[in-house]
């Protein structure tokens, strides 16, 4: 039993054996056959790595179909480690072309992760060097005794934002950092539907398998309310009133004030977009991005137009209410005295906004009450953000009674502007009630949607009716009638238009008003009878002269002039004539 046994276990072993040895010399045999290296390739296939794949951004439009914010093909370069022969060589090469540190990059290859597949060594690169590259390296590999090898060395081409126009419009458009976030303005407040939504995909390591990356739908484009020509135009205007009138900065906005749209909107200064990175540079924060929208300030006498279109729409005053000026009005413990410190004797309503009389105004809330004053300005908007699609828009502050810091004399000085701040897109959003039949507009950048090959427009949202529609036409005839005098700089031939100036003392750190600094502002809109435009002029502290009169009355006759030639509005004997001919 036991000789059986052991030749029993013998025979085993040995069959054991045998069927090792077998598998040895298959394992040889596959390794070095034809079989092998196609096993080898059929590996090397499925070798790649996860990567979020981000749609194309959406691009943004003017009105007119002019673009004002693409994409552009950029390049990563980077090196597929398992095929790198010389990373000496890829180092030279880079560091020649690129300019890229060659310690650098020859460390960062030969201590890569054993796991790591690709290595990315530079992005954003564009397409002129990497032409210059591909040329090396097609050279390098024609070359049978090129000693360099740039085996591995590979260019991703991907898509960057551009800015055609540079500064244009550059304070409503924002920008897009590397990251694909946008900053400021359109790019900020729509950034998700621009930027689409990213899917996380499949890159295959060989570059002959590129096309197998799956598409994904690109982000949606944007069109824009702007009009790419004005634009321009308003931008050229603002910077030559900065010098002319040695303001320090400034802004302008030109709106429809039947619809809100905004149709141009400049501030100083600047950013030329495609040089982003010198946002620091330019802006000392981010409220100086767009003045328009993000700085609140003291508006004064142009905040008259809203004191005066309550009053007559409550019935405490009509345009021929008389009024006796006699210098000085005491309320709340002050004295409220006008702009020149004189007595202007008899005025009616209409003189008192030709002349910017501050005591006809403030008597004229303190008739009203600050119960129905304070209810007005809100229903004007007063003292909160309008809602325009841009970001960044600051609110502005209406101190009202039950406030801390507010005061019987508030009520005076709010009258003429002081003591109260908004925005220039407030006060144009308050004032088209007056130019729009009392009701009131939301101003809106965003025209409409491109998604899918199709285009949704955007309607225009109303923004409440603080005054009848009398009251609204009443007003706009009183402004036209007062700025054909003293304000005789805002006129253009051949167009009847309304308006009103602002020239307000700057308040200083110390609690009072400086004599020296104003701010000068302007409001205007036209043609009287059917408004097509609406136009808000801001210069800080201009030093040719603290009057707006003088500086922002003739920027508003200057922008009134482009906008009438680049919208093509027709004078109004031509408009009238026409409206004649087809009763």
């Amino acid at each position: 039993m036991r000789k059986e046994f052991a030749w029993r276990s013998l025979s085993l072993a040995s069959i054991f054996a045998v069927i090792g040895i077998l598998i040895i010399v298959q394992m040889v045999r596959i390794q070095t056959s034809v079989e092998a290296a196609d096993f080898r390739d059929q590996t090397n296939r499925y070798k790649g790595w996860i990567e979020n794949v981000y749609p194309a951004r959406g691009e943004i439009y003017d009105r007119n179909g002019k673009l004002l914010a693409g994409n552009q093909s950029v390049y990563e370069v980077g090196v597929t480690l398992d095929d790198v022969e010389s990373a000496q060589s890829i180092a030279t090469i880079l560091s020649t072309v690129l300019g890229l540190d060659y310690v650098n990059i020859l460390d960062s290859i030969n201590n890569a992760n054993e796991e790591q597949v690709y290595l990315s060594l530079s992005d954003y690169v564009p397409a002129g060097e990497i032409a210059e590259l591909e040329r090396i390296k097609n050279d390098i590999e024609n070359d049978p005794n090129a000693y360099d090898s740039l085996a591995g060395l590979s260019f991703r081409e991907h898509l960057a934002r551009s800015y055609p126009e540079e500064t244009i419009a550059a304070n409503i458009i924002g920008f897009v950092n590397r990251a694909g976030r946008g900053y400021f303005g359109v790019e900020e407040k729509y950034n998700d539907l621009l930027a689409g939504v990213p899917v996380q995909v499949w890159i295959p390591a060989d570059p002959n398998r590129v096309e197998e990356i799956p598409q994904v739908p690109d982000g949606t484009t944007l069109i824009l309310t702007l009009d790419r020509e004005l634009q321009a135009s308003v931008e050229e205007i603002l910077d030559e009133s900065l010098y002319t009138y040695g303001a320090e900065s400034g802004s302008i906005i030109v709106m429809d004030p039947q619809n809100g749209e905004i149709l141009a909107m400049a501030s100083t200064p600047r950013l030329n977009l495609e040089n982003y990175s010198d946002y620091e540079l330019v802006f000392d924060n981010a409220s100086e991005y767009n003045r328009a929208i993000n700085m609140p300030y003291e508006p004064g006498s142009v905040m008259k137009i809203l004191t005066m279109a309550a009053a007559l729409d409550m019935g405490v005053v009509t345009p021929d209410t008389s009024y006796t000026d006699t210098g000085s009005f005491p309320v709340g413990g002050a004295v409220i005295k006008n702009w020149d410190e004189k007595a202007w004797g008899v005025q009616d309503m209409t003189g008192c906004l030709r002349h910017s009389l501050n005591i006809c105004l403030a008597r004229i809330a303190v008739e009203m009450g600050p119960e129905n004053f304070y209810e007005y300005m809100s229903a004007f908007g007063i003292g909160h953000p309008t809602g325009i699609d841009l970001s960044g828009e600051a609110g502005g502050r209406l101190k009202v009674p039950g406030d801390s810091d507010w005061y019987p004399v508030d009520l005076a000085t709010n009258s003429f502007g002081q003591g109260v701040t908004a925005t220039p897109i407030q006060m144009m959003m308050a004032a088209s009630a007056i130019a729009n039949d009392g009701n009131m507009v939301t101003p809106h950048i965003l025209y409409g949607m491109v998604r899918d090959s199709k285009q949704y427009d955007f309607p225009p949202q109303n923004a409440g009716r603080p005054i009848s529609k009398e009251t609204a036409y009443t007003l706009s005839e009183m402004l036209a009638n007062s700025i054909t005098g003293e304000d005789s700089l805002a006129t253009i031939p051949g167009y009847r238009l309304a308006g009103k100036t602002g020239t307000a003392q700057i308040p200083t750190e110390y609690g009072w008003y400086s004599k020296d600094e104003t701010n000068a502002s302007f409001i205007g809109w036209g043609p009287v009878d059917d408004p097509q435009f609406m136009i808000y002029v801001w210069l800080e502290k201009p030093s040719v002269s603290v009057w707006a009169s003088k500086t922002a009355a003739p920027v508003f006759a200057e922008v009134a002039e482009e906008s009438v030639r680049i919208l093509n509005v027709p004078p109004d004997f031509i408009r009238m004539q026409y409206a004649a001919e087809q009763q």
